[in-house]
């Protein structure tokens, strides 16, 4: 039997940056966005009331993600009691901060791996088998994974971090190759620069934070609500024009890749950053 229900988008690691502005932007496209964070009920019932305020229906809950199961049951509940999944976004960070290597315990580097490539593998290997089914009735899924710089560049002090997302990276694409075919797109975002994210920017500024985007300049730091327009894009992309990775800055930052950025713009493109998703 065909499904009527409304389609849902879950969002996994749904802070006020860009988790929650893509589920907004979702709900407002007519998906039931399902926000799924790690702490701060408050701050959950926040988004999902704005949500609701503009029209949309979305729900939400805490999970710790990286515990056994947890990832699982989410998306079990969801397909029975919600709405069948058919976009989802792994938006779940895993820095642990500037570490030399002797200063981050095994637990410390296995931890990152667990939120930065491990989890996606969890998603969608809970998620993919009911995507592959409903592909075949020409309903194509769509897993958006957000990732930053160190996916791509190694830094001193990132070890878990670049080790974590070079992995989700390289995951993404393995999965490509094997579910494309399938029906299923996926697509890696490399985030390359700072995003006006209060749960994550903003509390690792503190009382910086205004005067950090101050001294960025005008756009000079990302709006999560933009970022959230791309990853729609992506996700209505027809099957025969898929993008597969994509990286986003302002048009203030060098690229990763130059070595000469403009000596006159205030670029903080280290690789190091504040870029990237949310916990």
């Amino acid at each position: 039997m065909t499904d009527t229900r409304k389609p849902a988008f879950l969002v996994i690691g749904a802070g006020a940056g860009i988790g929650g502005s893509t589920a907004a932007r979702f709900a407002a496209g007519g998906y039931h966005a399902v926000l799924a964070r790690r702490s701060d009920e408050e701050g959950l019932a926040g988004l999902i009331g704005q949500i609701e305020g503009a029209g949309g229906t979305a729900s939400g809950t805490l999970i710790n993600a990286s515990e056994d199961g947890a990832i699982e049951e989410l998306v079990e509940r969801v397909e029975r009691d919600i709405g069948p999944i058919e976009c989802a976004l792994y938006n779940l960070g895993a820095q642990i901060g500037n570490r030399k290597l002797h200063d981050t315990p095994h637990k410390t580097f296995e931890l990152g791996w667990r939120l930065g490539c491990f989890g996606v593998f969890r998603l969608a290997h809970a998620m993919f088998p009911a995507m592959v089914e409903r592909a075949k009735t020409g309903r194509h899924g769509t897993l958006l994974v957000t990732s930053a710089t160190s996916a791509v560049r190694g830094n001193a002090g990132q070890h878990s971090h670049a080790a974590a997302m070079g992995g989700r990276r390289m995951l993404c694409q393995t999965l490509n190759a094997e579910f494309g075919p399938q029906g299923i797109h996926v697509a890696h975002i490399v985030v390359d620069g700072s995003v006006d994210a209060p749960d994550t920017l903003g509390k690792l500024l503190g009382d910086k934070y205004e005067a950090y985007k101050a001294a960025k300049g005008h756009e000079g730091v990302t709006d999560p609500a933009q970022i959230a327009e791309t990853y729609w894009h992506l996700s209505q992309q027809p099957r025969n024009c898929w993008t597969h990775e994509v990286d986003i800055r302002p048009w203030t930052d060098a690229a990763w890749w130059n070595d000469n950025p403009n000596p006159e713009i205030n670029s903080t493109s280290s690789g190091k950053g504040f870029a990237g998703p949310e916990i």
